[in-house]
């Protein structure tokens, strides 16, 4: 039997008014189990990574360590959109707690994802994240900014952009707004604090278990630096499909619309299993952006709402590895003009 296509939404609300009431439920008792699990799995296998030393241990036990990053990450994310726990100061607790191991300023992610981001997704000179270049801005670059570019937006390019445009330029070393710059401080205080205690003792451990300093050094790496830049990737790639695609259309300014940002530009996307198990449930990115109140295990009851609402209208699939190594040869540069991505070689012959 085939499926009549639903038309598209003209508002959010009416997306939102198919939601059931209780997609919104988040007992703080469950709130709490998940971050207890997540903080046991990256213990277990900081414990594991700290007696490992053959490379066909290490390769795996870096993977999970990063994934165990970033499902902790994805706990704070929905401690900082309030929607772990209905106490805001538990969500900036744990938030903040569940943040540290990807060392994330609290206050300056809030910011940049919560009031950039998620109010602008997908807009032209808005959306910071990923925000692509036109022909004629990639023809104006220096060299090195012309190869920057290519190495970031190849399918080996996530971890490098996510790590210097977003944690460093955008996370550490922007300045924040005035109302805002005291916590900002604050918690940049915080991940100050617990970097440089964790490398202590990492250093520590390194030397009482190798003896020198270059055991130090390595256990440092094996528990701190590795799985961070694993982490770095995973979010980068994971951030890249939520909103990239050659079926997303970036918007102009004064062309975007909230249906055009939180519906159309955005993804849902069914993965495998085992690493939903980290990822909680993030890849049912486009519920997360009809309303950003639902809590990560109810993005399954809200996804399957959505679907059924609006069969056809929106971009879901299994995503498969290929898929991503298909968009990142075809999305390279963006013709705001004509709504459409480009490819190197279509932007610079035109």
């Amino acid at each position: 039997m085939r499926h009549m296509h639903t038309p598209q939404p003209e508002t959010i609300s009416e997306v939102i008014a198919v939601l059931p009431d209780d997609v919104y439920e988040n007992p703080t008792s469950r709130g709490l189990r998940w971050v207890v699990r997540d903080l046991l799995v990256y213990a277990g296998l900081l414990a594991a990574l700290a007696l490992a030393d053959r490379w066909w241990l290490l390769l795996p036990l870096w993977l999970l360590a990063g994934l165990a990053i970033s499902g902790l990450f994805i706990l704070g994310h929905d401690a900082a959109h309030g929607a772990l726990f209905r106490s805001k100061r538990l969500c900036y607790a744990l938030g903040q707690l569940c943040m540290l191991p990807s060392l994330h300023v609290y206050e300056a992610w809030c910011l940049g994802h919560n009031r950039i981001h998620h109010a602008h997704t997908v807009r032209e000179t808005m959306d910071y994240v990923w925000h692509p270049v036109t022909a004629d801005e990639f023809r104006g670059m220096k060299r090195r900014q012309r190869l920057a570019h290519r190495i970031k937006w190849s399918w080996l390019g996530a971890g490098l952009y996510y790590g210097w445009d977003i944690w460093w330029k955008s996370m550490l070393r922007f300045e924040p707004p005035r109302k805002i710059a005291a916590d900002v401080r604050r918690d940049r205080r915080c991940v100050g604090a617990y970097a440089a205690l964790v490398s202590l003792a990492c250093l520590g451990l390194g030397a009482w278990t190798y003896g020198s300093a270059a055991g130090a050094a390595w256990m440092w790496f094996k528990l701190l630096g590795a799985p961070f830049l694993v982490w770095n990737y995973v979010i980068g790639w994971a951030v890249y499909v939520h909103h990239i695609a050659p079926d997303i259309a970036w918007r102009t300014r004064r062309e975007w619309d909230r249906v055009a940002g939180q519906f159309e530009g955005t993804t849902v996307l069914y993965m495998p299993r085992w690493l939903n198990f980290f990822m909680h449930n993030i890849f049912l990115h486009l519920p997360h952006h009809v309303d950003m109140r639902i809590p990560f295990y109810q993005l399954p009851r809200a996804t399957q709402a959505i679907t059924e609402a609006f069969r056809g209208a929106i971009r879901e699939r299994r995503y498969r590895w290929l898929d991503y190594i298909r968009t990142t040869r075809r999305c390279k540069l963006f013709d705001f003009d004509a709504g459409r991505w480009l490819t190197y070689r279509e932007a610079l012959s035109g």
